[in-house]
């Protein structure tokens, strides 16, 4: 049996068990979810009709508590006591009394009795004559207390009567009731979702925001425990939660029921989420499980893989430490030949200048000739004038001697400076010096030639970064090579500009000579590539240039030119003004 057998079956039994646990807890979790839930929604079900009930009971109290003095405060009237000490003989007057205080109080019926309860007098002859079957109101009113009653009458209204005796002397004379309808109490009511019924002692709904319930025994509308009634509703059962409060001095029970059916709901919701809860942390945990079966045969075969590579490493490396070997001489010999190759480079670039001031070495010696000679004649002339005391010409002749030989040590100086071997520093160089340098080394040569040289008009202070020395002599090669050009034109000229852009100045060396066939541009900076004559050059000059030009970080470039010659644009980056500043 392999490894990966064993793993694979070991995750199996493994995922068997959870399988197993994972049905067990899910169970308890949906049965105990759901209990909570439902127990939730009970108290906040009971919680609702208590507060129902709170309120609905207070309003009920509250209007017969609004009636129950009364009677009391008017039977000791004057006006009253006067209606009954005439012996009724002026009924007239005792219902007009009974009008009045019936539109003043907002009471259902107010009524004037004899003692023995004949009606005297009433505001809305709402009984018959006689009143006797409330006798539980007229015997507390007999008795000197406040008679109260609950009054069913026979049009299906029902009414509360508090009643009071009216006392002269000790002598009864008559009863003053008043009766409260239960119309506002039953509208306020009817505002609640919650059936609310009030059951006297007799057990029948007395009050009740139901009009199917009126007057019927609560017995007949319930069925089942008091902690759990259902009531028939349309000729269904429906489950209903009962909250009663006993209301002692009426001797009635005021009821609220709430539907429980949301409980059910409740239950149900509760026991569906825990479900998705379970399924959801059963897919992770499964999927969890499986990333673990597959983390661990990966984990097996990256191990096995390891291995191999391992010894595929150990035989690559006895063969690679020989290589290793072999190639650690080469390069030594590679480093050394470098070595040579940069020597050779820079003695190279040194001939080539020096080639350069072989080139220009006839121009040169005229340029010193003609001076050493104009100093021989000046001093001569100094020697006459001084003998014959013309100061002011030796003074004159002195003078130009002066210059002669400021002109020669420019000269000299230029030469020397090129002919030095350059450094590999770039900073920030002056490109006007330069220039200057450049065009002084080349110009006894073009002078010689009959060439003429024009630089354009620039007085803007150009700093690119490169060496003063590399510098003048890609200059001075470009302009010798366009000397060289048009040194055989009748009117041969040399054309030297700059031009600033951005980050960039462009030098421009151009010349109206016969310029560079077409299908020579792409060759043109090759090593000991010339388009010159045999004897007349070594073609490293240009290649020596473009070398240059691209170690300060710029290119140079062979344009078309206007005058039919040749072109070539030197770009040179902006020194920093930072730069400028350290330095």
């Amino acid at each position: 049996m392999t490894r990966g057998a064993e793993i694979r079956g070991s995750f199996r039994r493994t995922r068997i068990i959870a399988a197993c646990l994972f049905v067990a807890v899910s169970a308890a979790a949906i049965v105990i979810s759901a209990e909570l839930w439902r127990e939730q929604a009970e108290r906040q079900l009971q919680a609702k009709a208590a507060e129902t009930l709170a309120v609905q009971a207070e309003a009920l109290t509250g209007i017969l508590d609004k009636y129950r003095l009364l009677p009391p405060l008017l039977s000791r009237e004057a006006s009253v006591l006067t209606l009954f000490r005439s012996g009724g003989v002026d009924d007239g007057a005792a219902r007009r009394k009974a009008i009045e205080i019936h539109g003043m109080s907002g009471a259902k019926e107010v009524a004037f009795l004899y003692p023995d309860g004949r009606v005297l007098a009433t505001a809305h002859d709402l009984f018959a004559e006689d009143i006797s079957a409330q006798g539980q109101l007229l015997t507390a009113a007999r008795q000197g207390r406040l008679g109260r009653q609950a009054i069913s009458l026979e049009s299906g209204e029902r009414i509360y009567g508090f009643a009071s005796g009216v006392w002269d002397d000790g002598r009864l004379l008559g009863i003053l009731a008043v009766y409260v309808d239960f119309d506002p109490v039953e509208a306020t009511w009817s505002l609640s979702t919650n059936p609310i019924f009030v059951t006297d002692r007799s057990g029948l709904v007395f009050l009740t925001n139901r009009p199917a319930w009126r007057l019927k025994p609560a017995s007949t509308l319930m069925s089942g425990a008091t902690s759990a009634r259902r009531m028939f509703l349309g000729g269904d059962q429906i489950p209903h939660g009962d909250v009663t409060r006993t209301l002692p001095l009426l001797g009635w029970e005021l009821h609220v029921l709430s539907d429980e059916r949301p409980l059910a709901t409740a239950r149900w919701t509760g026991g569906v989420i825990a479900a998705l809860v379970c399924l959801l942390l059963g897919a992770v945990m499964a999927f969890f499980i499986q990333r673990r079966e597959a983390n661990t045969l990966r984990m097996r075969q990256d191990r096995a893989a390891a291995l191999r590579l391992e010894r595929l490493v150990r035989e690559r490396t006895r063969a690679l430490s020989q290589t290793n070997l072999s190639l650690s001489h080469e390069i030594e010999e590679r480093r050394q030949t470098e070595d040579v190759l940069r020597k050779t480079q820079a003695e190279l670039v040194q001939a080539a200048k020096l080639a350069v001031l072989g080139q220009m070495s006839a121009a040169l010696s005229h340029e010193f000739n003609q001076p050493l000679a104009a100093l021989r004649t000046y001093s001569d002339n100094a020697k006459r004038f001084l003998d014959k005391g013309k100061l002011d010409s030796v003074g004159d002749n002195l003078t130009r001697i002066g210059g002669l030989v400021d002109r020669m040590a420019g000269l000299s100086r230029s030469l020397l400076s090129f002919s030095r071997k350059p450094g590999n520093k770039t900073s920030a160089v002056p490109l006007g010096p330069v220039l200057d340098e450049s065009l002084q080394l080349v110009q006894p040569r073009a002078r010689k030639a009959g060439v003429l040289l024009q630089r354009g008009a620039s007085d803007a202070p150009y700093h690119v970064l490169g060496g003063h020395i590399r510098l003048s002599q890609v200059f001075v090669n470009l302009i010798n090579n366009a000397v060289d050009a048009v040194e055989d034109c009748e009117q041969g000229c040399v054309w030297i500009s700059v031009q600033e852009r951005p980050e960039e100045i462009v030098v421009r060396v151009e010349d109206n000579g016969p310029g560079i066939p077409e299908d020579m541009r792409a060759k043109v900076f090759d090593p000991f590539f010339t388009t010159k004559d045999v004897g007349s050059g070594i073609g490293i000059g240009l290649s020596i240039v473009s070398s240059i030009v691209h170690d300060f970080g710029g290119r140079i470039d062979l344009e078309a030119s206007e005058h039919g010659g040749a072109r070539f644009a030197v770009r040179l980056k902006v020194a920093e003004t930072e730069s400028l500043a350290a330095e």
